[in-house]
């Protein structure tokens, strides 16, 4: 059996972990699972004494989050975290209010308590890994943006014109400032799947945009659709849209609402039709085989087929609880493949987007 501590006054070694929880039995099952990146402390967030430890990660796992629960974890982060240990935040229940809370105790990412454990681990090593790697500054607008989506697309409020105008000038910035590949791997850093697609997609948009020459009018325009393209996933259940494995035959077909859900959250908003176009579909291929209308060829319209090609290649580079992320090039010859679904022109000019290595034109598929 692996050691587990659960002594309040232990001293740490180098890579111990920490877990806060307020049920121990449940954090002893979890730290079974995470002794491979240290020894795993378990502390539990109502014992009187503070442990004496300096870990290299640690990891809340806290079920009953209320006002003396938030002010005890905050004071127990305030004592024992030292930077630049990493903390990850398990949540339990409503995403947007889980989202807030991290953001106060100053987790660098949040993860459903409901995931599998290999995801935690994966998230846990990720954060080790490569905290260092990605500038402060694009960690910030990144974190800053995931807030705004929690705030704006996750609260159940309806959503305006202005708020999207808001958030979409945000990432334009970002890519300006920081390059697509380290707002890539800042946004990597998030586990809420839907957050982090959605942030990817926007982010991939602004980059492309910029490859293609288009104007800033233009630009902007094509950010705030991909930033919206996925809205209608918020009315998705909540253990579809983050079920830790591959949906099953019904439940895709629950998934396959959202771009008519989303659609019909937006219209009548001020929000213009292009735009709803694109969040309504942007999963039509050119060949008639997407959803939800099976639209074909010039029936899609340019911006619909810009949005695709992000949204797909952001789905490929990122983890899923059933599949590991692609590398850019590997990500990239998926949609070379995709012949006669894809807009192949486009597909070509999206290469310098992804950082895929260049090759004789010979050997992308158009």
């Amino acid at each position: 059996m692996p050691t587990i501590s659960t002594d309040a006054n232990s001293v740490a070694a180098p890579g111990e972990v920490l877990l806060i929880s307020d049920d121990v039995q449940r954090a002893q099952r979890l730290a079974r699972d995470l002794t491979s990146l240290g020894r795993c402390h378990v502390h539990d967030l109502y014992e009187a004494t503070v442990p004496s430890l300096t870990p290299s990660l640690i990891v809340s796992d806290v079920e009953e989050l209320n006002s003396e629960a938030i002010v005890r974890l905050r004071d127990l982060l305030g004592r024992v975290r030292r930077e630049p240990a990493p903390y990850l935040f398990l949540a339990h229940g409503n995403v947007a209010r889980a989202e807030a809370q991290a953001r106060v105790l100053g987790a660098n990412g949040t993860l459903s308590a409901m995931s599998a454990v290999r995801l935690i681990h994966g998230k846990l090593v990720q954060m080790r890994g490569t905290r260092r790697s990605v500038p402060a500054a694009t960690i910030q607008q990144a974190t800053r943006l995931r807030l705004f989506l929690a705030e704006t697309f996750f609260s159940g409020r309806s959503i305006t014109p202005p708020m999207v105008e808001n958030g979409t000038e945000l990432i334009v910035r970002a890519i300006q400032d920081a390059g697509v590949h380290d707002w890539v791997a800042a946004v990597q850093r998030f586990d809420d799947v839907t957050h982090q697609h959605c942030l990817l997609v926007a982010g991939l948009a602004a980059a492309f945009s910029g490859a293609l020459g288009l104007g800033s009018s233009d630009r902007h325009r094509l950010v705030k659709a991909a930033l919206l393209h996925d809205v209608g996933k918020t009315r998705i259940p909540t253990a579809i849209l983050n079920k830790p494995a591959r949906l099953d035959a019904a439940e895709l077909a629950v998934m396959r609402t959202h771009p008519a859900l989303g659609h019909a959250m937006l219209a009548g908003a001020g929000f213009d039709d292009v735009l709803l176009t694109v969040v309504r579909s942007h999963h039509e291929m050119l060949d008639g085989s997407g959803y939800p209308d099976g639209l074909k060829a010039d029936e899609i319209r340019d911006l619909v087929r810009l949005v695709t090609v992000c949204d797909i290649y952001a789905a490929l580079i990122e983890r899923r609880p059933y599949r590991a992320p692609m590398e850019d090039r590997q990500a990239y010859d998926v949609l070379t493949r995709m012949t006669g679904q894809l807009d192949a022109d486009l597909v070509r000019a999206f290469r310098p987007v992804t950082g895929a290595a260049p090759r004789d034109d010979a050997t992308v598929a158009a």
